[in-house]
Order: structure tokens, then C-alpha cells, then sequence
């Protein structure tokens, strides 16, 4: 295990979880609920700090994995000591929302400040739908795809960026891939196209159809602003669209990853340095926004389903009831970390 990519796989998910926590621990003390702890991590405390007379108490925990805000009021809490005022669940809808949504969105600001900063650096690369080239012999030329045509949708999905044509390329598993583009003309065409199944050397299988895309690079603070934004969304839309496919079949739960699976992503793009590894921040920082956003027990989500229940419905659902819900998900959260973490295992070797 290289102790370097260890100390930078700890770096990019400690401080994913610190901005994400820090959303919903900025908003809880904004509309006074009562906080118990903020910690970083989970398992054994290794660092805790708590002010004399103070209600929060500051956790670093021993696996650099995840992290919680702890609220009076949070599920089934019946400490008598802490004012009813002060409990989560008797504050508005509208602040119970904020708290929820808030890591989420810390995330995606997160993400757009450091796209900002590599795009200002290193320049935004443009990257259309818009295929430069097609090689010869391969599915997308025997298909009649052309250089100059630009990709409108694949399998019914609008395109905005060779990312989305790379997903469900990738994802294919074998079976045709329907495509919808426009030439240089302005005609419009639909053809089928076989994605061609490759192995590397270490018998990886990855699929292939023969069309290359032009990146042309722009600098400037404008441009910065614009790619930040729009890459992020970029970003944010292909997760969707992954776990659409992951619902539907179109993605296995095989081929999801976990801890062990970001750390030896980390470790290959640590060769590449410093940028590639800021756009990995980025990249993870939005996925785990949109994560927590799925409607999902123990999700984030999950607890804005349980308010917008509530809004409907005219009245507080059980703090017990919800406590439960958010118990069981977890669990299976948990069983689907361990599985997932044990495929990753197998893939090492």
C-alpha cells in the first residue's frame, strides 16, 4: 500500500465529509437546534474536544469514512434536559429542510470553487458531443457514423457531453446502443451500433465503438465561472443517469465502488498529479451530494421524503416511526458497503 495515495484517499474523503457535515452543523446552530456532535469519521474516537459549558462536542474518529451531526430531536430522542424549542422536530418544515439539503449543497459549492480553481489555472477544456474522427473497421464507422456528425441521444437520453457518450458506451454490457445525431448538414440520423468488447492486460473488459471527440481548451475568469458550473452539472447529471441505470439493470451493483475502490482510483490518479487529483475531489464531492439526495432511508433524502410526507399529510410523522425507517436503511446501506467493499477486494486480485 503506497502510504502517500493513503494519506491523500484520507485527505479527499475527510474533507468531503467536513464540508458536507459542516452544512448541516452551520444550519442547525442558525436555527438553534440543539447539537450534540459533530464528529468526522466513524468508529472509536481518536480527537475530541468539548468547551467547558459548552453543548457540542468535536469528534475525529478512527476510520476516515463518513461522519454525522448529532441533533436533539433527531429520531426518538427523549432527553428531558434539552428544551423542547431546541429539538429538531419542532422547527418549521421549511428550516428541517435546510438542515437536511444543506450538506448536499456544501458539496456541490465545494465542487464548483475547486473547478473554478483548476479551470483558472490549467484552462477549461470544451469538450462537445461533436465526434472529430471515426476509425475505420470499427462498429461506429460500419454504422455510418461520420466525422462532424454530433451525438443528440443514445438509447433515448439527451447528450451533452462525450462523458454521457463514455456512460453508456461503457455500459452496454454487449447489447446495441441506439444513436441519434445530426450531421454537418443538418440532416438528422439514427443508426445502431455494437460497442466493441476490448481486454487490457490485466483482462479488464471495457467496450469500445471507434469515435474520437475534439477538446479544445479556453482560459480566462469567464470561462472558469462557466466551466465550473457547467461541469458540475455535467458531473451531477451523469450520476443520475447511473443510478437510473442501476435501478433499470443497465449498471450491476458489481460495478459500483467502495472505500477500497476510490482508494485505488486515488492511487492512479496520484501519478497524474496535483490537478487530477483536485478534479477526484471534485468528481467525489458531487457524487456524494447526489447520494444523499436519493429519497433513501438514512439518506438525507430520505429525511426530506419524511417532510414533504409530513407537509401533505398535516402532521408530524412518529419520531419513533422515522427512527426505525432510518435504522433499517442503514443497515442495509451497511450489507451493501460490505458487499460492495468485498467485490473491490476481488478486483485487487
Amino acid at each position: 500500500m503506497n502510504l502517500l495515495s493513503l494519506l491523500y484517499f484520507i485527505l479527499i474523503l475527510g474533507s468531503i465529509v467536513l464540508v458536507h457535515e459542516f452544512g448541516h452543523f452551520f444550519f442547525s446552530k442558525l436555527f438553534g437546534v440543539y447539537v450534540y456532535e459533530f464528529s468526522i469519521g466513524m468508529g472509536p474516537k481518536l480527537f475530541h474536544y468539548k468547551k467547558k459549558n459548552g453543548e457540542t462536542e468535536y469528534c475525529i474518529r478512527l476510520i476516515p469514512i463518513g461522519g454525522f451531526v448529532s441533533l436533539a430531536g433527531e429520531d426518538a430522542d427523549d432527553n428531558k434536559k434539552i428544551p423542547e424549542d431546541r429539538k429538531l422536530y419542532a422547527k418549521p418544515v421549511w428550516q428541517r429542510l435546510i438542515i437536511m439539503i444543506a450538506g448536499a449543497m456544501n458539496n456541490f459549492i465545494f465542487a464548483i470553487i475547486i473547478l473554478f480553481i483548476i479551470g483558472l489555472i490549467n484552462g477549461t477544456p470544451i469538450t462537445k458531443p461533436e465526434i472529430s474522427n471515426v476509425t475505420e473497421d470499427y462498429p461506429a464507422y460500419e454504422a455510418g457514423i461520420e466525422s462532424g456528425d454530433t451525438i443528440l441521444s443514445i438509447n433515448g437520453t439527451k447528450i451533452s457531453s462525450y462523458s454521457d457518450v463514455q456512460l453508456f458506451i461503457q455500459t452496454c454490457k454487449g447489447k446495441k446502443v441506439d444513436f441519434v445525431l445530426i450531421d454537418k448538414e443538418g440532416k438528422r440520423k439514427e443508426v445502431e451500433v455494437l460497442p466493441k468488447e476490448v481486454k487490457d492486460e490485466e483482462d479488464n473488459i471495457s467496450y469500445v465503438v471507434g469515435i474520437q471527440f475534439e477538446t479544445k481548451v479556453e482560459k480566462g475568469f469567464v470561462s472558469s465561472v462557466k466551466y465550473a458550473f457547467t461541469e458540475t452539472y455535467s458531473i451531477y447529471r451523469t450520476m443520475l443517469i447511473t443510478l437510473k441505470l442501476l435501478f433499470t439493470g443497465g449498471v450491476s451493483v458489481k460495478d459500483m465502488s467502495g472505500p477500497v475502490g476510490i482508494y485505488t482510483i486515488v492511487d492512479s490518479q496520484a501519478s497524474g498529479g496535483i490537478f487530477n487529483l483536485l478534479y477526484l475531489l471534485g468528481y467525489l464531492s458531487i457524487n456524494i451530494g447526489a447520494i444523499n439526495l436519493v429519497p433513501f432511508p438514512a439518506f438525507d433524502g430520505g429525511r426530506v421524503l419524511f417532510l414533504i410526507i409530513e407537509k401533505i399529510i398535516g402532521k408530524k410523522i412518529s419520531s419513533k416511526v422515522e427512527g426505525i425507517v432510518n435504522t433499517v436503511g442503514f443497515g442495509l446501506l451497511i450489507l451493501l458497503m460490505v458487499y460492495v467493499t468485498f467485490n473491490d477486494v476481488l478486483r485487487l486480485f
